[in-house]
């Protein structure tokens, strides 16, 4: 029986995804090119794959054995890649970067562009996402991420400090914060940082507003839903917000700069990450709130 990788990655895209729809989308086909493609590997098989249930596809033992295949072949890839990759020491090719979604719409397109012009042979895939992407896997070569405890597993730097200081909408008065109404970040930002960090400063029932994104949540404040906070060098950007209090500690961040041993001497990583780090230099004091 032949089978090739393409259909090891689509059961594994189906198991993900926990459907034909949603792993149908993340390839790029439609709906009925999914229904019939898993169909025929079942039938070369003469096994059932998945059990259609209500809630969702469930692997059978057999899906399972080709599920686990299908991610040992995609780290064998994926290592590979970076091998090749990692090789070349000239600063040209794609590269893929990913970094939150307020951070480019606030500080970065500047310094990407002074990048494009310094390194016109880079072309760049950027990929704004709040949710940490996978190095590993390459689903990017450099990440742009705000952490505390990045993982260890991949090399990098320090770029500065992150801030976070509550604010409120420009022109309005306000008396004790604890009576005002808050707008927090949702589980996708960091929620055991700022969980109890509300919870210390205004019941619960002044909460009215849960949003999973910092540009969001900057929005809703500008927008006079509710005070909450707020990264510095986004807060003390727009003239909609005005600063209520200074920068706390105990929900700041810092800004790190990092890529997978594998790809850091690879001419393209690292200007771009020495380029990073030369322009984040002098913003220093922007994202630590001074």
């Amino acid at each position: 029986m032949s089978l090739d990788w393409d259909e090891f990655r689509f059961v594994k895209a189906v198991a993900d995804r926990g459907g034909l729809t949603a792993a149908a989308a993340q390839l790029g086909i439609n709906h009925s090119t999914a229904f019939r493609r898993l169909g025929s590997i079942e039938a070369r098989l003469d096994v059932r794959l998945f059990e259609r249930l209500r809630t969702g596809y469930v692997p059978t033992p057999a899906g399972l054995a080709m599920i686990e295949a299908a991610a040992r072949i995609e780290t064998d890839v994926a290592s590979f890649s970076r091998t090749v990759a990692g090789q070349d020491q000239t600063p040209s090719g794609e590269l893929r970067v990913t970094a939150p979604v307020n951070l480019a719409s606030t500080l970065l397109m500047p310094i990407l562009g002074s990048f494009c012009d310094r390194y016109p042979q880079i072309r760049l895939d950027l990929i704004l996402a709040e949710e940490a992407l996978n190095l590993s896997r390459r689903d990017a070569d450099v990440a742009i991420r705000a952490s505390r405890n990045p993982s260890e597993t991949l090399v990098g730097r320090r770029l500065t400090g992150i801030a976070w200081a509550v604010y409120g909408r420009a022109g309005q008065t306000y008396g004790d914060l604890a009576d005002a109404y808050w707008v927090v970040p949702g589980s996708a930002v960091a929620a055991s940082l700022f969980t109890p960090f509300v919870a210390e400063r205004a019941p619960a029932e002044r909460v009215r507003l849960r949003i999973n994104t910092v540009t969001g949540l900057t929005a809703a404040v500008a927008a006079g839903i509710g005070i909450g906070p707020l990264p510095c060098f986004e807060g003390d950007a727009d003239p909609m917000l005005r600063r209520l209090s200074g920068p706390h500690p105990e929900i700041g961040a810092d800004l790190w700069m990092l890529t997978h041993p594998d790809l850091r001497h690879a001419g393209r990583v690292r200007a771009f990450m020495d380029h990073m780090a030369e322009a984040i230099l002098p913003l220093r004091p922007r994202f630590e709130g001074r």
